[in-house]
């Protein structure tokens, strides 16, 4: 999905300092979200909690909006025109309904409930989204990975998996990237990472061995549920800090939970995320930008009907690389 807000803006860090509880259990952070209409033929509104002032990065995990469920015979659905993409990869997730993926690449795909489609941008690639005419439902998450700086530029490339789910005590586990409980994910990562859907029973309780060099979100997509004894709500996501080695999830209601666990290494580098680019100076963001309006680089995304999206203005100031909050 295209980051379409028409002034797209840099976000400032600004957190308090992490650390652990007495008990172990990591001190979760509670971020929420912010109401995003994107542009396009399509309206559609989503929550997205990263990037914020609060926090602009869990490991490399960049970027998340969670949008749905949404009615599309009244919203319209998605409809994203071709658009451009440098240094990250995108993370495709669905609840449910189905979209239609293009790219420059010439692939042609379908984006189904529990099956991961993963594209990398790297040097430079275009891609369209449009809702299927079957889909009734449209329900899901979209998320970016910043690529480190000596991969920014790496080929483009694009990635299907169907993961198979993993039953746990009480809940259920699907992961798209990464380990957790006993399977793992072959789809290629540049940084250490985590991806999982987990749905929780009725008031259940799961605890999960995790690697203690990550920090980790959890995103609330139904339900209540305490994370590391943290209550949140939906549309929250919970950032819990590197250093503790597993991370309880109670489910605090009578119906079931579904959450979306992200984790990863801090990420060490600063970055600058624009648009759909992600550079690490001014003037690499503004080349991607000229080229993507010149029509190079970026290649064409063929059998989408319509334009593709142009790019909007850089602001009058230099764009300045941001770190994560420690």
């Amino acid at each position: 999905m295209s980051n379409v807000e028409a002034q797209p803006v840099q976000v400032r860090c600004g957190a308090p300092a992490g650390g652990e509880r007495p008990d172990g259990e990591s001190r979760v952070e509670v971020l929420t979200p912010r109401d995003v209409p994107l542009g396009g033929p399509r309206a559609m509104t989503v929550r997205r909690t990263l990037p914020q002032r609060a926090r602009t990065l869990i490991g490399a995990w960049c970027f998340a909006d969670h949008y749905g469920p949404d009615d599309v015979a009244s919203t319209g659905g998605m409809d994203v025109a071709p658009h451009p993409h440098t240094g990250l990869q995108t993370v495709s997730w669905l609840f449910s309904g189905e979209i239609e993926h293009r790219d420059s690449l010439g692939t042609h795909a379908r984006v189904r409930p529990g099956e991961l489609n993963l594209m990398t941008g790297g040097r430079g690639i275009s891609h369209s989204e449009v809702s299927t005419p079957d889909t009734s439902v449209l329900h899901g998450v979209q998320l970016w990975v910043a690529l480190p700086g000596e991969h920014r530029l790496t080929e483009p490339d694009f990635e299907h998996y169907a993961p198979e789910p993993v039953v746990l005590d009480g809940a259920e586990a699907r992961v798209f990237l990464g380990e957790l409980a006993g399977t793992a994910s072959p789809v290629k990562t540049f940084t250490p990472l985590l991806g999982a859907e987990i749905l929780l029973a009725p008031r259940a309780e799961l605890t999960l061995a995790v690697d203690p060099d990550f920090e980790h979100g959890l995103l609330i997509d139904q339900g209540e549920v305490r994370f590391a004894g943290t209550p949140l709500h939906r549309g929250d996501l919970g950032y819990a800090h590197p250093g503790t080695a597993t991370l309880t999830l109670a489910n605090a209601s009578d119906t079931p939970a579904r959450t979306v666990l992200l984790g990863g290494t801090p990420f060490g580098e600063e970055i600058i995320m624009w648009w759909n680019f992600i550079g690490r100076s001014h003037e690499e963001i503004a080349q991607a930008r000229s080229d993507w309006m010149a029509g190079t680089r970026f290649g064409e995304v063929r059998g989408y009907d319509g334009d593709p999206l142009p790019a909007p203005e850089l602001p009058s100031v230099p764009l300045k690389p941001r770190g994560r909050v420690r």
